[in-house]
This record gives C-alpha cells, sequence and structure tokens, in this order.
C-alpha cells in the first residue's frame, strides 16, 4: 500500500487530482491524506529563478477556515463514497512550503492540481508556487491536470542525464501496475544525425521494467515540436526528471515541460535526486 498527498491551497480543491488519486486507488489501496494549505503572502518572498532556495512565504493573517472546512469535508465525503482510507492534515503553521516538504518526505508520492495548485498567483504557467513544490519535495511529484484520461501510455523523456534515469526508474518503482501500458523512451535534439546518449545501458535498464517498449530519437528542437510529437500517443503520462534542485526555476521555464504542463491535457510525472 502506498502512502499518497494530495495538497491543496486555500480556495483551489483539485477534482483532478483527486481524481488520479482515485484510479490509483482503483487499482491497489492507497491511502490517501489530504494535505490543505493556507493562503501565502508573496509580497517579501524572494525570487527562485534568482536562487531563493530555501524561501519561507508567511501565511495570510486572516485566511478563511470555514473554505478550508468545506474543501475538508468535500476531501472526506470523497473518500469515503470511493471506498479510500484517508488521513486529513491542516495544521496552520508559520509557513506553508516548509510544512509541505515535511509532509512529501513521509509519502511515496504528491499529486498536485497543475490548473488550481496556488492559481491566483499570478498568470505564469507553472506558477512560481508550483514550481517551488517541485523544487522542495523529497518524493516524486504527480502534476494532474482538472480533465485527462487516465493513462494509456507512458513517454519516457530521456535525455542523457541522471535525473532522467532516476525519474525512469522511480516510476518503474511506484507504478508497476503501469509499466505492462505501450511505452516509448524518447529521446529529441535539434542535431541533424542525433544519437541517443548510452543506448546500450538504457535499453537495458528499461526494458527490464516495460515489457512494450519502443526508442524513438527525434531529430528536432524539442521545445518546438515535442507537444506535436506527443499528440500522437494515446492517453500518456509523461516521465522526466526535475533539473536537480539547483536553478529549477529558471530550468523548468525554458523546458518543453513547461508547454506540456500548461496545455492541461496529461498529467506529468516529476521526480529529483
Amino acid at each position: 500500500m502506498k502512502k499518497i498527498l494530495l495538497a491543496f491551497d486555500d480556495g483551489h480543491y483539485s477534482n483532478g487530482a483527486f481524481e488520479f488519486a482515485r484510479r490509483l486507488n482503483e487499482i491497489e489501496p492507497i491511502l490517501l491524506t489530504g494535505v490543505f494549505l493556507p493562503q501565502v503572502d508573496f509580497t517579501g518572498a524572494l525570487n527562485y529563478a534568482n536562487g531563493g532556495a530555501g524561501t519561507f512565504l508567511p501565511i495570510i493573517e486572516d485566511y478563511y477556515p470555514d473554505i478550508i472546512a468545506r474543501q475538508v469535508k468535500m476531501f472526506e465525503e470523497a473518500c469515503v463514497r470511493h471506498q479510500i482510507e484517508f488521513r486529513v492534515h491542516k495544521d496552520h503553521l508559520d509557513f506553508a512550503m516548509p510544512e509541505l516538504r515535511k509532509e512529501t518526505r513521509f509519502a511515496d508520492l504528491l499529486i498536485l492540481g497543475s490548473e488550481k495548485f496556488y492559481s491566483n498567483i499570478g498568470a505564469e504557467i507553472p506558477n512560481e508556487y508550483l514550481r517551488m513544490a517541485l523544487h522542495e519535495a523529497e518524493c516524486p511529484v504527480i502534476l494532474a491536470p482538472e480533465d485527462f484520461n487516465f493513462p494509456a501510455s507512458n513517454v519516457l523523456a530521456y535525455d542523457g542525464s541522471a535525473d532522467a534515469v532516476y525519474a525512469i526508474k522511480s516510476f518503474s518503482s511506484l507504478f508497476p501496475e503501469l509499466c505492462g501500458n505501450s511505452t516509448t523512451l524518447v529521446y529529441s535534439s535539434n542535431k541533424s544525425n542525433p544519437e541517443m546518449p548510452d543506448l546500450p545501458y538504457i535499453q537495458e535498464l528499461a526494458a527490464r521494467h516495460f515489457a512494450d517498449l519502443n526508442l524513438e530519437v527525434l531529430a528536432a528542437d524539442p521545445g518546438k515540436y515535442f507537444e506535436t510529437w506527443l499528440n500522437e500517443i494515446k492517453d500518456p503520462i509523461l516521465v522526466c526528471g526535475s533539473f536537480g534542485r539547483s536553478g529549477i526555476s529558471r530550468t523548468f521555464k525554458q523546458s518543453f515541460v513547461t508547454q506540456v504542463t500548461g496545455s492541461h491535457r496529461l498529467p506529468v510525472f516529476i521526480t529529483h535526486r
């Protein structure tokens, strides 16, 4: 049995995140922990893009407990309706992010609503707080849109890095039940004749975990064409590394993952070492 976190901020309940957890529970029973976070004050926050790791964002003192109470009730009723074992954590400490980081330390997986999580924080996708959550999480994260089809195939984004390999291993360990789906290990480069880095090694590893494995090399700029290629895959989940702990915000903004997340079409699995 896995322990899975759902994190909701004040006023933004993600049905998509819950739906992903519900589908996982149908495959194998889980313990689902709802973490209910307060609003945060961004007025004095350091910019993560400029190396603000360890930034503490204070909560807004006049948060509305009745809103959180309604969210908790929705969560509890949905868990009971779908026969999911659950817990509720809603301690309002001085800072929201350290509490979420601590929660992920004691969990197998965190699921966040890619459209809902602190959606009031600017128009940028993903917003700064979502990027910080990815940076600080001490377990793998799934970003779930509000409307999606549960994964029928896997896309393993591989760039030859240790982070990409770690993400592939983490996904296969967490979700052996999804490893039987059609899986594409994809390497994309804007070079004229790209070659997949360390091909014998990654093929040996991936083939042990994914029975229906295809390897594909795209001779195209991933920032421009990756999402177009991805649209041809049936109901995928995208698996990728999170570019390490330093500079994640800046790198994430430049990544094709930003485009995929912003399209709100499919779930994305992200983890770091």
